[in-house]
Formats: structure tokens, C-alpha cells, sequence
């Protein structure tokens, strides 16, 4: 475990990963030029994304499954043949179905590559290090979304819609051929997880992931902490900044870097965290959740356009919750065995994307909505943004509930096999006390 080669292995699929994600968040960046190119309203760009995330999170189950038939070395590669393709076809597209029919093959393309990439860990690196390697995967798609606010941003602007998609269908074919020539699913000697043959013994295999309360913890952790961040990455951030609190591009260029820039400082912390205390992670998870829902709250209640540090906490708030969100894929690895792995996984990422393509879809149908009715004379201007931005609390409240209940579940299980969690008051007490008889001692 955790060979040389080991490593090689991971840059690859970090690599895949990360063009994987600016593929995903590049039509957040072009939103307003969308709006231009394919004379669209807010609900009919929101479907773009919706559609995208909806192709994702359909797929992600299914993938989990394949991923533990084809190994990752098949699926990454698929799935950057598609991504590179739908940037094709959103290159050349004049039109909202030739566009949405790029991105829907971004979304399938993309829902191959993450579940691909971290079943990877368990299968080349020791086990202790997988939490912190789980952590760096998610941190390398940070750096995939700078590069779409930069220097996609950059190639937008100054070069026109179709240059710019070309360039992320070429960085796919880079992927393709990367995976094909140097990546290999199994360390030399290692035996392959044997996989669910057949469609009754993968649906069997299926259902044990799903009645693992572990997993459904995993699931209900990524769909709460997971979506405000990309909601704002992906669709409404850019037009929320440009339009509604009158920020210039250079300005919303240095925020969105400071999201990919925290999120990278966050994960390692997040990682550590989660190897040292397992039995914390949905608290963290919560803590996460009121903390988006408190920078929300302060952002869209304060009088008039927000002070640019108060911008920049809501950005540092939400560029936590990916790293935080990587908390659900720990639950499935230490809930599932090897041979689920992919599946448990898929179940997990299902989550956040659920929410995701909810939150984007219902924020442009009431800006629409709000319009229409005469609400504001401009679709993006703050006071319809502070209506439409406000269902976000909705999911919030509605996922945090579903962690605390399936929480009491995985306890229960836990206390069954003999390992209680104590009351995290208790716990704080019970620390104090034995940091205290340090101090004492001579």
C-alpha cells in the first residue's frame, strides 16, 4: 500500500478531476453572455445547469455500479470523451436546445469522473491516509474552478464564445489520453474487489448500500453542506455579484478566487479533523449548515448592497462547505465494504447535486416569476436576488433535519456493535478534565 506508483496514480486521476470541474462551473462564468448568445430568460438559463445537474445526479448510482464492474480507468476515460464532446457541441451552439445538449453531456461526462477517482484511494493508499487524500481529490476541483474564473473567464472575454468551449474540449482530450497511456486501476499483485454479477446480485448489492444507514447518513451530510456553494459557483454567484450588489468583473474575479482559495486551505483541516474524529463528523457537518444559513441571512437582510468583507465571509462560509461535503464520502467508505465502494459512493454524491439542481432551478423560476409580476425592473437586481437566493434555507433546515434523524440510526447501529458516542457536551467536559490532570502533572 502506498507504493511510489501510488502517486502517479493519484496526479492522474486529481488531473481528471480537475478539468472535470472546470468543465462543470465554465457556464456559471459565461452565464450573461449565455443570456445574450441564446436570448434566454433566468428560468431558461437555470435550465442549463439544471439539466446538467439533473444528468449528474441520475447517473451517479448507476456510475458507482459500473465504476466496480470497468474499474476507473474505463469510466474517467468515458467520461472525458463526453465532456470534451458536449464542449463541442456548446462551441458551435446558436441555440437553447443545442446548448442544453451540451451541457447535459458535460453533466454525463462529469458524473463519471469523481465516484472514478476516489475509488481509487482505498485500492493504492493505506488506509489512515485516505481521509486526507479524500480531502486533496475534492481540493483539486477548487483548483479546476480557478481555472474557470481565470483564465476561461480570460478566453471568454477577449477571444468569444466559441474559442473559449474549444479550449475546455481540448484540455478533455488531454484527460483521455493521460488515463489511457499511464493510469492503472489495481496496484501489481493486488486482487480485484469482486463486483455483483448479474442485475439481480448488483440490485442486491444496491439495496444493502441503501439500508446501511451509514450510507443514507453519507447522503443527507453532501446534500446539506454541499449545494449553496455550488448553486453559487455554477449559476447565480456571477450574476448575484455583477448585477445585484454592482461589482465589477476584476472584483468578482478576486471573490471567486478567494472561494477556490479557501476551500484549499479548508480541506486539509476538514481532512485531519475526520481521521482524528470519527465519531464528530455530522456534528461538523451541522455546524457547517448553520453557519451557511447565519451568512445568508446577513448578506440578504443587511439594507441595501452588501459591504465587500461581509461578501467575502459569505464566500470563505460557502468555499467550506465543499471540503465539508467530502465528510459524506467518509461515511460510505467506513459504513460499506471494498466490493460497494462505488456504489455507496454514488449513493453519497447523489445528495448534493439534488439539492444543487433544486436550489438553481427554484431562485430562477421566482427571478422570473418576480419580473413578470413587475417586482423589480431588472431580472437580476438585488430585491428580486434576496427573494429568490432565500429558498436556499429551505433545503438547509430540510437536510439538517434528515442528518439528525438518520444520525440517531447509525448510533443505534454503533451502540449494537459496541461503540456508544457520548453526548458532545460530555465529551467537551471529559476532554477538559483530562487536559487539566496534564497540566497538574509534575
Amino acid at each position: 500500500m502506498t507504493a511510489p506508483r501510488a502517486w502517479q496514480i493519484w496526479i492522474i486521476g486529481v488531473f481528471a478531476y480537475l478539468v472535470a470541474v472546470s468543465q462543470r462551473t465554465s457556464f456559471g462564468v459565461a452565464g450573461i453572455e449565455a443570456t445574450e448568445r441564446f436570448q434566454a430568460s433566468a428560468a431558461e438559463i437555470s435550465v442549463f445547469t439544471v439539466l446538467q445537474l439533473l444528468v449528474y445526479a441520475t447517473l451517479q448510482i448507476p456510475v458507482g455500479v459500473l465504476v466496480d464492474r470497468l474499474g476507473s480507468r474505463a469510466m474517467l476515460a468515458g467520461g472525458a470523451l463526453l465532456m470534451g464532446l458536449g464542449q463541442l457541441q456548446l462551441a458551435f451552439a446558436d441555440n437553447i436546445p443545442g446548448g442544453v445538449l451540451g451541457r447535459v453531456l458535460v453533466g454525463a461526462g462529469d458524473a463519471m469522473t469523481f465516484i472514478s477517482v476516489i475509488r481509487l484511494l482505498p485500492l493504492w493508499f493505506a488506509p489512515a491516509r485516505v481521509p486526507l487524500l479524500t480531502q486533496l481529490t475534492g481540493m483539486s476541483g477548487q483548483l479546476g474552478q480557478l481555472f474557470s474564473v481565470v483564465p476561461f473567464a480570460m478566453i471568454l472575454h477577449a477571444s468569444g464564445w466559441t474559442t473559449a468551449f474549444l479550449t475546455l474540449a481540448g484540455m478533455s482530450a488531454l484527460v483521455i489520453i493521460l488515463v489511457l497511456v499511464l493510469l492503472q486501476d489495481l496496484p501489481p499483485g493486488h486482487p480485484a474487489p469482486e463486483p455483483a454479477s448479474g442485475f439481480r446480485a448488483t440490485g442486491i448489492s444496491l439495496g444493502h448500500a441503501w439500508r446501511q444507514p451509514g450510507t443514507r447518513l453519507g447522503l443527507w451530510s453532501h446534500f446539506t453542506v454541499q449545494f449553496s456553494g455550488t448553486v453559487f459557483a455554477m449559476t447565480w454567484g456571477y450574476p448575484f455579484l455583477i448585477s445585484a450588489q454592482g461589482l465589477d468583473t476584476a472584483t468578482v474575479s478576486a471573490l471567486l478566487s478567494l472561494y477556490v482559495a479557501a476551500a484549499i486551505a479548508a480541506g486539509p483541516l476538514m481532512g485531519r479533523f475526520v481521521a482524528r474524529h470519527p465519531l464528530r463528523r455530522s456534528t461538523m457537518v451541522l455546524l457547517i449548515s448553520a453557519v451557511t444559513a447565519v451568512a445568508w441571512a446577513a448578506v440578504l437582510l443587511v439594507p441595501g448592497r452588501s459591504p465587500l468583507w461581509l461578501l467575502a465571509v459569505l464566500i470563505v462560509v460557502l468555499a467550506i462547505g465543499g471540503p465539508g461535503s467530502m465528510i459524506g464520502f467518509d461515511f460510505a467508505r467506513t459504513f460499506n465494504p471494498a466490493h460497494r465502494m462505488g456504489t455507496a459512493t454514488g449513493i453519497v454524491n447523489v445528495g448534493g447535486f439534488i439539492a444543487s439542481l433544486i436550489a438553481i432551478y427554484l431562485i430562477g423560476l421566482v427571478l422570473d416569476v418576480l419580473h413578470a409580476a413587475g417586482y423589480s425592473a431588472e431580472l437580476y437586481d438585488l430585491a428580486p436576488f434576496r427573494v429568490a437566493l432565500s429558498v436556499q434555507f429551505v433545503l438547509l433546515a430540510g437536510g439538517s433535519v434528515a442528518v439528525l434523524v438518520t444520525r440517531r440510526k447509525v448510533r443505534r447501529q454503533m451502540a449494537a456493535q459496541g461503540v456508544v458516542v457520548p453526548p458532545l457536551l460530555a465529551a467537551l467536559a471529559e476532554q477538559r478534565r483530562l487536559n487539566a490532570e496534564r497540566c497538574r502533572m509534575p
